[in-house]
């Protein structure tokens, strides 16, 4: 799942983020349509719709990907009764270790882990789509980079 919410066409969207706001997700994530090309709506990560996906569907993890897109917001809400987390405003693309990331990074991945993931949750940037970070949180393991070698 995304570190923030996506949709296409019209309907509700409760977490959407309009203006500058969404407007920064959608360019930082490259949310554009792949055939034609139309911008995608971006919001804040629905966690009452993810939490609702994660019952149904009997998650024992998360895959929490794109973390990176966020780097530029000085604020960042969850969908969960709009709760505010700090943003860490740094550029976190070359990081290869959980450890290494921000601590309002990894304070970010906890909540959700906490909110939604049962067994812990691997988290990835929007470019490295086959670097992984075991999150120490749910794990309890030393953090590595479980991609080594590719």
């Amino acid at each position: 799942v995304k570190a923030y919410t996506t949709r296409v066409g019209s309907g509700p969207f409760p977490t959407e983020i309009l203006g500058k706001g969404g407007d920064l997700l959608r360019f930082a994530g490259q949310e554009f349509g792949t055939t034609t090309g139309r911008p995608r709506r971006c919001g804040w990560l629905d966690v009452v719709a993810l939490q609702y996906c994660s019952q149904i569907n009997g998650f024992s993890s998360l895959n929490l990907t794109k973390l990176d897109v966020l780097s530029d917001l000085l604020e960042i809400q969850l969908g969960v009764d709009y709760e505010v987390l700090p943003g860490w405003q740094c550029d976190i693309s070359s990081v290869r270790n959980y450890s290494d990331l921000p601590k309002a990074a990894r304070l970010y991945v906890e909540r959700i882990e906490e909110l939604v993931a049962h067994g812990g949750a691997f988290v990835s940037g929007s470019l490295v789509k086959l670097l992984y970070w075991p999150c120490v949180a749910c794990f309890g393991l030393a953090c590595s980079n479980i991609a080594d070698g590719v």
